[in-house]
């Protein structure tokens, strides 16, 4: 797919790599992964922990071979809520990356935008040079701490808001411009571009190419092989809905969180308290069926 769509940037995930495992084509990464876990010796658990590591940079290789960019490697969900482990674990990442010859500048590390995360990312970007990809990002609350913390790209999820908004409301359909994750994204890249925050603004997990052409002038999109192959068949003319300027007219006010505050913030928003929660079980539970495949 990434051959075919010529994407300037790509990204895994643990559902991604665990999916990706269990093709055929991909055994010989996960046998150099096995290979490398009892290399580096230790008990059984370092071992897999040591070639679930190597795994997701193997892929990630492969991937940095076929794209110009940047490929976001994610940091194990069960960090989520340890700001030293996330740090100790994405440093222990790049030195893998750093050892297959492929320097940090091309790498985005995944870190779940939880307080922790967040503090874990502005560690890692001031003091180690190391770019991160907030991920799992649902609240405005999660926003505006990850733009102070100064990381480089964050991951608003669209589709899984409007997932939320469908099994807890009435509504069961959305027009592009009144769905919830667009809206979510349009409230942050306004922000952003209102106050001058350098971070990247990418929108992520799509339900449709309506929500695709809603976000058209974001920074960055990251977009399902599905959804490019829809909107590679369309040909309307796209003009963007947010830019630059109108968002430096927008009423938005500047507001500061320190951790008191974002806990608070973010709490008030349910669909995010729940969203946030749910993808950090999932993505650990594909991380731990990983793990028991290369045991």
């Amino acid at each position: 797919a990434i051959d075919e769509y010529k994407p300037l940037d790509a990204t895994t995930n643990p559902s991604l790599i665990l999916a990706a495992a269990q093709m055929p084509a991909y055994q010989k990464l996960v046998d150099d992964a096995v290979a490398y876990g009892k290399k580096l010796g230790g008990s059984e658990e370092e071992q897999i922990k040591n070639a679930s590591d190597k795994l997701f940079v193997l892929f990630g290789a492969e991937i940095l071979k076929r794209i110009p960019g940047r490929v976001s490697t994610e940091v194990d969900a069960r960090l989520s809520f340890d700001k030293e482990g996330m740090i100790q674990r994405a440093r222990r990442l790049i030195d893998l990356y750093k050892e297959a010859g492929i320097g940090k500048d091309r790498i985005l590390i995944k870190l779940s935008s939880t307080w922790e995360g967040i503090q874990a990312g502005k560690v890692l970007e001031a003091e180690y040079g190391i770019h991160c990809n907030m991920t799992l990002l649902f609240s405005f609350a999660q926003a505006v701490a990850c733009a102070e913390a100064g990381v480089t790209l964050i991951s608003p999820f669209v589709g899984r808001i409007l997932d939320w908004y469908i099994a807890n409301g009435d509504k069961k359909a959305y027009e592009p411009s009144e769905d919830p994750g667009v809206k979510s994204v349009t409230k942050i890249y306004n922000y952003y571009k209102k106050f001058g925050y350098k971070t990247i603004v990418m929108g992520a997990s799509f339900r449709n190419t309506g929500e695709i052409r809603a976000l058209t002038g974001c920074d960055y999109l990251t977009i399902s092989p599905k959804l490019l192959a829809e909107l590679s068949k369309e040909y309307t003319k796209l003009t963007p809905t947010l830019t630059v300027k109108e968002a430096q007219a927008c009423d938005l006010e500047k507001i500061h969180l320190d951790e008191k505050a974002f806990r608070w913030h973010h709490n008030e928003d349910q669909m995010a308290v729940e969203k946030l929660s749910d993808g950090i079980r999932k993505f650990a539970a594909d991380a731990i069926k990983l793990e028991r495949m290369l045991k």
